[in-house]
Parts: C-alpha cells; sequence; structure tokens
C-alpha cells in the first residue's frame, strides 16, 4: 500500500511540475522541412536534431558532419546527396532515395531505414549499429562495406553484420 501511495505522488510531481523557460529553451521546436525544394543547399555543420523532411527534394543537398541525430525523413529523395559524418543515430527513415549519395563516415546508430534504396553509395567508414534494414538492404550494402568509422571505432561490415 506504502508503494502505491508513494507511485501515485511521484506520477503526481512529474505532471505537476512546471517546466522552466530555461529548461524548455533547451530543447527547442523541431524544424519542419517538409513539401519542400531544398536540392543542393547547403546545411554541412548544422544542428538539425529531430528535424522534419517530409516528401522533401534533397537531391545534391549538403549535410557534411551535420547533427540529424532523431531526425525524420520520410518520402524524400536525396540523390547524390552528401551525409560524409553526419550523425543520423536514432533517426526514423522512410521510402527514401539515397542513390548515389555519399554516406562516407556517416553514423547511422539505432536508425530505422526502411524501405529506402542505396545503389551506388559510398558507405565507407559508415556505422549501421543495430539500424534497422530489410533484408535486401543489408545484402546490397555488404557489397561495399568497408572501413571504420573514426567517431564510433566500429568497421562498417561489422554494423551491417556481414559475413
Amino acid at each position: 500500500m506504502k508503494f502505491i501511495k508513494l507511485l501515485f505522488l511521484l506520477l503526481a510531481l512529474v505532471f505537476y511540475v512546471e517546466v522552466s523557460p530555461i529548461m524548455a529553451a533547451q530543447y527547442p521546436a523541431p524544424l519542419s522541412f517538409s513539401n519542400a525544394q531544398l536540392k543542393g543547399k547547403d546545411f554541412s555543420g548544422q544542428e538539425l536534431r529531430s528535424a522534419e523532411f517530409s516528401n522533401t527534394n534533397l537531391e545534391g543537398t549538403n549535410f557534411t558532419n551535420a547533427d540529424l541525430r532523431g531526425a525524420v525523413i520520410s518520402a524524400s529523395t536525396l540523390t547524390g546527396t552528401i551525409l560524409k559524418g553526419a550523425d543520423l543515430t536514432y533517426a526514423m527513415v522512410d521510402q527514401v532515395n539515397f542513390n548515389k549519395a555519399d554516406l562516407r563516415d556517416a553514423v547511422f546508430v539505432e536508425a530505422l531505414l526502411l524501405r529506402s534504396t542505396f545503389k551506388d553509395v559510398d558507405i565507407t567508414g559508415a556505422d549501421f549499429t543495430d539500424a534497422l534494414l530489410g533484408k535486401v538492404q543489408v545484402q546490397q550494402l555488404c557489397q561495399q562495406a568497408t572501413g571504420v568509422n573514426p567517431k564510433t571505432g566500429v568497421a562498417t561490415a561489422d554494423s551491417l553484420g556481414c559475413s
């Protein structure tokens, strides 16, 4: 009985404690680039955590060393996009065309990479540890898996589970 009372007290504190403006400012609202034409734009080195790219043309866009952790990218074209050294940890990627993209040294740790295509991509040094990929995608990527990610120290082939 004491446990239940304590649990209710803790829940009440969690739901009724006000969030200070300083704390709220630390977590800005995510950027939304839905339905945008961003072909060839330069986002290199930018902070784009939790950004949303839905039905967006990102062909030839530069995301070198960009922070895209937790980003949502769906039904978008990233043909020829440069994601060299970009961090896409926890990103949710669905129906994305990565054909001819530069994914060297990118981090896709625990990312969801569903129904996406990876034709003629450079994945040298990319880390896909615990990323959710389809079997066909993994087989396709394993054919060119080389290098070690400079940030995580994980070999690309190992991160994909290539045998």
